[in-house]
């Protein structure tokens, strides 16, 4: 699992700008140029042909559900024999599902960690993967070339949620404190992706020290739904333990990083000629990203 031990959010002096400053070994948060999230403009995306579609094995798995303090994490079951695989996509290798990460904000306005044109979502769920065919866990391919798969989900406001969603905040009542975990079980983590096929890739890095460069990322071309009743069951929950409870969790997102000239490619096709009589109102060049109108072919 990640290090998320001493990692702050929110300090003025310890935040994230200061990640690199506070500890020799984080260097790259704040000299790397493949650093994660970024900030995705639609008109600047590059259309690959060669790009597949992502798969995600369908089986469901149980695992644990835990507020570290920094962050809300869904891990798999250690003793799990039918590993969730996540395979097609932009990968050229196997990759292993691991845990899912939850940023989120106080308010609506903010909570994502990537952003469309400018444009933040109330919450981000990150589901992490790691090269099962070249590395033999997760905590070493995270250090390691191509080690990394993160399928970023931007959570929009809705009267009904995605159904995986409400497996995984049932619990947080039990969570509320720092470091409270609870068994979660039968989780799809396919079925909480929305139906679309249509994605944006490119190489970035964790978003939490030592933000390591072996990121691919996914980020999908359509929201999911979260409601405004599991948005409060997240922001209800504390950094500290019962005594000392301490600031509440949220905002637990890092801003947007510099591209630096990376391509970002997605697998939506521009040419609208080739497809009479539709329109792709989600990639249009001409389209303001709000995420109401965030739809895809």
């Amino acid at each position: 699992m990640m290090n998320f031990n001493q990692i702050t959010f929110k300090s003025k002096d310890s935040g994230p700008a200061f990640w690199g400053l506070i500890n020799p070994e984080w260097s790259l948060c704040n000299k790397g140029r493949r650093q994660s999230p970024v900030n995705l403009e639609p008109e600047k995306l590059l259309f690959d042909p060669n790009l597949r579609f992502l798969h995600i094995d369908k089986h469901r798995i149980n695992g644990l559900i835990s507020n570290t303090g920094h962050s809300v994490i869904f891990t798999v079951e250690n003793e799990t024999r039918h590993h969730i695989n996540i395979t097609g996509g932009p990968l050229s290798y196997k990759y292993q599902f691991h845990e899912i990460h939850i940023h989120y904000g106080l308010h609506d306005q903010f909570g994502s960690e990537h952003a469309i044109n400018g444009y933040s979502f109330p919450a981000e769920i990150q589901i992490f993967g790691f090269n099962s065919q070249l590395y033999s866990n997760f905590s070493e391919a995270l250090h390691k070339a191509q080690g990394i798969v993160s399928i970023s989900l931007l959570l929009q406001l809705g009267d009904l949620s995605n159904p995986e969603l409400r497996v995984l905040t049932e619990e947080l009542e039990n969570i509320k404190y720092g470091g409270a975990e609870m068994p979660v079980n039968r989780l799809s983590v396919r079925g909480l992706l929305p139906d679309t096929d249509y994605y944006m890739t490119y190489d970035g890095s964790t978003t939490a020290p030592a933000c390591y460069e072996t990121v691919t990322w996914v980020v999908i071309n359509k929201p999911i739904y979260i409601t405004k009743q599991q948005l409060h069951g997240l922001r209800r929950l504390m950094q500290g333990d019962a005594r000392h409870p301490k600031a509440p969790l949220g905002n637990n997102f890092r801003p947007p990083q510099p591209l630096h000239h990376r391509a970002v490619r997605t697998n939506i096709d521009f040419d609208l000629s080739k497809y009479p009589g539709k329109t792709c109102p989600s990639m249009n060049r001409n389209m303001h990203y709000k995420a109401k109108t965030w739809t895809q072919y």
